[in-house]
Formats: C-alpha cells, structure tokens, sequence
C-alpha cells in the first residue's frame, strides 16, 4: 500500500475544495465531513480507487459502498431505473438521513457492490455537498479503520489512517449522530433495512401517495 504524508486542510482555505477536487479526479482517496461523521471518498467509477478503500480501512470486500450525490442526475449515473414514487421519497426527504437502496448501473464495478442494488443518499451538508457538484457521485464510507471507532473531527481522522491517505479537510468536530434510515426499493413495496432518524411510516406514505397500485 502506498504511503501518503498526510495533509490536513481547513475547509475555510478557499484552496481546500479545489485540491480535494483534483485528487478525487485523479483516483486518490480523501476524507471530509458530512452531516454525520467524516467520510472517506474517491470516485465510484474507479475500480483502483475503490480497491484503495477496502485496503486503507482493512474492510471486507463483500461489504459494498454506499455512494453520495448531490442531485438527481448524479442519480441517475449511478442508477438504473428510478420509479415515480422514488423520486418522490427523494424530494421529500433529501438532503438527508434516509438512504435508498436501488437498481444499479451494471457498468460500474464489482468493487463499488457485488449486489444487484446500491445505497444512494443525499447528504444534509452544505461543503459536502458543494464537493460532490464539483466531483459527480463519489463512494463514500466512514473514514475509520475498519471495527474501529468512527471519526468525529479531522484529527481523529489523522488518528487512524496517518500515511494512507494524502488529504483530510478540516470542519472541526462533529456531533456523529444516528445512522441514517435504509430503506430497500428494488421491489414492488419498500423494505425497512434500518430504521432510522425518519420513521418508514412516513416513507410509506409518502410512497403510497406517488405509486400507483402500491
């Protein structure tokens, strides 16, 4: 695995977002805060760069990575068919905590999900956000050792994967918070997967109210 002098840049140096930018663009990994915990990224189109997540956490390979976007076409790079009643989930309840397992693109690789779905979510962040508009879609998983604790601030990042990675943005400590709600819409009914900050109860209805013959 190579070794990185690890760069911790503040999110308030106008610099910052740019460099992250390029390095993500040229296949590195980098880690930065969403509305939870800090993340770490690359692009989900990039079979290496993908292989370099599972490498700097220690992480299972048969555990897939969610992806984060920061619109609906980014959606649809990475997604092969989004029903009516989904975008209507998406509308009501993005940016934030409900993540959306759907029908991947089969062009994207196997390191990104050896699944037929894939977990999408829209994060309630505005810096992370403005990255993603910058980057498109971008893999994204918390930025720990694997089986370790999850990472609250920049230096806990450091912490942990010192020498892996080459840039860490900086936005002070985060308060972490409840994972987001999972909800499986690959069928013809959405599934619970975990439950989260937003009840199923209101997905339901909000899924009843955009599907047909729900």
């Amino acid at each position: 695995m190579k070794v990185y002098e690890t760069e911790i840049l503040s999110l308030q140096d106008p610099a910052s977002l740019d460099k992250a930018v390029r390095l993500i663009q040229a296949g590195e990994l980098v880690a930065f805060p969403t509305d939870t915990v800090y993340g770490l990224a690359c692009s989900p189109f990039k079979p290496s760069s993908l292989e370099q997540i599972y490498q700097v956490k220690q992480r299972p390979e048969e555990k897939a990575i969610p992806v984060l976007v920061a619109n609906l076409e980014q959606v649809r790079q990475v997604v092969a068919n989004i029903p009516p009643q989904v975008e209507g989930i998406m509308a009501e309840f993005w940016p934030g905590a409900l993540t959306l397992v759907l029908p991947r693109q089969f062009t994207l690789p196997t390191q990104l999900t050896p699944y037929p779905g894939l977990a999408v979510r829209m994060p309630r962040h505005e810096l992370a956000l403005q990255i993603l508009e910058k980057t498109g879609p971008l893999a994204v998983t918390s930025a720990n050792l694997s089986a370790h604790a999850e990472t609250l601030s920049a230096q806990d990042v450091y912490n942990q994967l010192k020498g892996r990675i080459p840039l860490i943005l900086d936005d002070g400590t985060h308060p972490g918070g409840k994972a987001s709600t999972v909800v499986d819409c690959m069928g013809s009914e959405p599934v619970l997967l975990r439950q989260g900050p937003i009840p199923f109860e209101e997905i339901l209805k909000k899924w009843k109210a955009y599907g047909k013959d729900i």
